[in-house]
């Protein structure tokens, strides 16, 4: 490929010194491309740091003119680098009352974005010509497409060095968001109120883990945020475009099982009565009625057996550049192949720990949480107390690094109801029933109960929060506050 020269690139120096002569003229303009522009948008690096100055000034309450930047820049000793006095008087002379500073700013903009799509064809060229066998050519496609995405949403995501100064600005924004924000948390809402108040929601760039034993709620407690938050953003107005959409990766059940479920929780009709196509008439009334509802909730299912997690990443970027997306759930973690690179052929371990560390990346390059469920080690059921801790996270080192957020679902019930009291040798049936009331009673009290065990928060508290549930609809919810139950009658 024939290389193309400098001056060949796409630029317009003439719209980069219009553009700095109307911000010098009227510092207001500034505020309508301070989101969107950036100093390495300029292809003149002269211009690039006369706007970086331009831009310090104004944040910081300053007035921006020649007067200003001259001073500026005597004193940092680089007067004579961007041109002198003389060039800053020609760059204010530049601009007319009629200049369109927004114009300029988009037009230096998409000059910038054709420079970068020249430079990554170029990449992309010269790395499919290499013969590298650490690379094959499904990890440069994904490499190529995350560079594309990276454009795609430049000014979301950034790369490279970011102002501590910038850093503080998004602090505060995502503080008043919380404190303004009904509930006072600063992420999405789960629909979970005690579970919201302990994380303060689902957070941007959070990798969150759900982990417990087969049967303890996993896959349900999953599907039900998932539900939650979708509605919650199909009617929330303050939830940008970008962010209207939940991805659900079953790598476990079939997309028409999750809706099944989701269709089980919301309309509190059996599950199983549901598969079996036991229903009266009201029942499949209120099932098709609902149907109609949730067709416009922004929720996407992807049940493909065996992805990598290169094919999640590249799916869910797809998804959020063409359709929104807030949050991503992932049904669950071992289920998802290694990527065959010789790093971590035939090692399990590190196949999983290159897994988790991809997670936590795809959720800070796409700005969304991330939850994902896990499996945990049988060693839980050789324990008195049955409740999980860190180390029964199945190959829990690189996970619970990885991790913003580790939970456990913990559901008393199933192992009291594997309890029943048996005759013991030389018992009496009065003690055997006496035990036995006291199962029953254990079993009734704990029927629909459910824990939640945070055993790792990086950014707040950990420990324990209860939930209802309830099985015959797969269903988390609140517990209800025990002011707001009626008195028992005939209580002692």
């Amino acid at each position: 490929m024939e290389n193309i020269q400098p001056e060949q690139l796409p630029k317009n120096i003439e719209a980069e010194q219009a553009l700095l002569g109307a911000l010098l003229a009227n510092n207001k303009t500034f505020e309508k491309i301070s989101e969107f522009l950036r100093p390495e948008h300029f292809a003149d690096p002269v211009h690039a740091k006369i706007f970086d100055v331009i831009s310090k000034l104004i944040t910081r309450g300053h007035v921006a003119d020649v007067i200003t930047l001259k001073n500026y820049f005597e004193q940092d000793g680089s007067l004579n680098e961007v041109g002198g006095h003389k060039y800053l008087i020609k760059l204010a002379d530049s601009a007319t009352p009629l200049t369109n500073a927004e114009y300029y700013a988009r037009f230096i903009y998409d000059k910038y974005l054709r420079r970068e799509l020249i430079s990554t064809g170029f990449d992309i060229v010269n790395n499919a010509i290499k013969e590298d066998l650490d690379s094959d050519a499904s990890e440069q496609i994904e490499t190529a497409e995350k560079r594309l995405f990276d454009l795609a949403n430049q000014g979301e995501t950034s790369t490279g060095f970011i102002d501590f100064s910038q850093a503080l600005t998004d602090s505060i924004k995502r503080i008043e968001a919380a404190y303004q924000k009904e509930g006072k948390i600063s992420g999405l809402p789960t629909g979970l109120d005690a579970l919201d108040a302990k994380t303060g929601g689902l957070n941007d760039s959070d990798l969150i883990i759900i982990a417990g034993r087969p049967a303890m709620g996993k896959t349900a407690l999953a599907t039900n945020i998932a539900y939650n938050v979708a509605e919650f953003i199909a009617h929330d107005k303050n939830t940008p475009a970008k962010n209207r959409g939940v991805a659900f990766f079953s790598l476990e059940m079939s997309a028409d099982q999750l809706a099944s479920r989701i269709l089980s929780t919301v309309t509190q009709t059996n599950n199983h009565k549901m598969r079996t196509g036991e229903l009266d008439n009201a029942e499949f009334t209120r099932i098709a009625a609902a149907v109609r509802e949730l067709e416009n909730i922004p929720l996407y299912i992807d049940d493909t057996p065996g992805l990598n997690i290169n094919n999640i990443r590249t799916r869910a970027r797809r998804l959020k550049r063409n359709k929104g997306l807030g949050l991503i759930v992932i049904d669950y973690i071992q289920l998802i192949n290694g990527t065959g690179s010789k790093k971590t052929e035939g090692n399990r371990v590190q196949e999983l720990s290159e897994i988790s560390r991809g997670l936590k990346i795809l959720a800070k390059e796409l700005q969304v949480p991330v939850i994902a469920l896990s499996q945990l080690n049988r060693g839980v059921e050789s324990r008195d107390d049955k409740r999980p801790i860190m180390s029964d996270l199945r190959e829990s080192g690189s996970i619970e690094q990885d991790a913003d957020i580790v939970m456990f679902v913990f559901r008393e019930n199933y192992y009291i109801q594997n309890e029943e009291p048996k005759l013991k040798s030389g018992e009496t049936p009065e003690h055997l029933q006496k035990r036995l009331d006291e199962w029953e009673a254990r079993k009734r009290e704990t029927q629909n109960l459910a824990e939640i065990i945070i055993g790792k928060q990086r950014h707040g508290p950990t420990g324990t929060i209860q939930l209802f549930w309830n099985g015959d609809y797969a269903q988390f919810g609140n517990l209800a506050k025990e002011e707001y139950l009626p008195d028992r009658i005939g209580a002692e």
